[in-house]
């Protein structure tokens, strides 16, 4: 069953920091001095309102101390331009990479912030020229903003949808070349709505597809897929509070952590 509470954030993520990197990540912290491996990813790694995310089903069953390097509502920004974590990837057994969508990057169109990549900051002049009819201030998180314009004009929309395909393809390519050792990207697969509104943005992870991060496999040891279609809001096990109920509504719980986990110890 679920445990809910009155109060805010009743699961201690006992978060902290690792080397120069400014992000907070996942606690308790682990010793780097020997042997680890190295998880990069967003909230589904981070293991938001799960006390065992996969990161340490995966260290329990190895016996090897798992970095949790990840971050709620992150995006490829919040990793590729923080050199301490990419050293700190360097020096690990393996790295496991969450495919991240697209939406939390900045491009030629809008730019987030550094570190929360859900935070929209400013439309460029560019993105202005093309929705003229739009009041951008009215946006502080990226995914209200790009499902505002896509209702507006599909049309229109086609063109920002290639340059985040296009910047995230460019940037997941810059991060991977700065990893030396093993890199294994997990694809948490998730089906395309069966009928998509003129406001829907698609699937998760948002704008990727299997040719684009298909361009990724040279540079990476494998590409592990684990299909969670119809395992968000599966609540069984995780702990919120009840202002975060919709939150956990919207993450994966206990048991599709367990089958992440059983799918990359096949390969680790």
């Amino acid at each position: 069953m679920a445990y809910e509470r009155v109060d805010a954030s009743p699961l201690n993520y006992n978060q902290c920091r690792y080397g120069q990197s400014k992000l907070l990540f996942r606690g308790p912290r682990r010793s780097l001095k020997k042997d680890y491996f190295s998880f990069i990813g967003g909230s589904e790694t981070y293991g938001k309102f799960v006390e065992k995310p996969f990161v340490e089903l995966v260290e329990n069953a190895k016996g090897i101390p798992c970095a949790n390097f990840s971050a709620v509502n992150a995006g490829v920004d919040a990793f590729v331009h923080d050199p301490s974590l990419m050293a700190l990837c360097n020096r690990s057994k393996a790295t496991i990479i969450q495919v991240m969508g697209a939406q939390n990057m900045s491009n030629r169109f809008y730019s987030v912030h550094a570190r929360r990549n859900d935070r929209f900051l400013k439309a460029s002049t560019l993105l202005k020229s093309i929705y003229r009819e739009v009041d951008f201030s009215e946006f502080s998180f990226t995914r209200h903003m790009l499902t505002t314009l896509k209702a507006v004009s599909p049309q229109r929309f086609a063109a920002i949808e290639m340059e985040l395909r296009a910047a995230w393809g460019a940037r997941m390519e810059l991060m991977l070349r700065q990893i030396n050792g093993r890199c294994i990207l997990l694809w948490l697969r998730e089906p395309q709505p069966a009928i998509a509104s003129s406001a829907d943005l698609g699937a998760e992870p948002l704008f990727l597809d299997a040719p684009l991060i298909g361009r990724l496999e040279g540079l990476v040891e494998k590409i592990v897929e684990v299909d969670i279609a119809h395992e968000r809001g599966q609540v069984d096990g995780m702990v919120y509070s009840a202002m975060e109920a919709p939150s956990a509504q919207e993450m994966i719980g206990p048991s599709t952590h367990r089958k992440i986990a059983d799918r990359l110890l096949k390969v680790l």
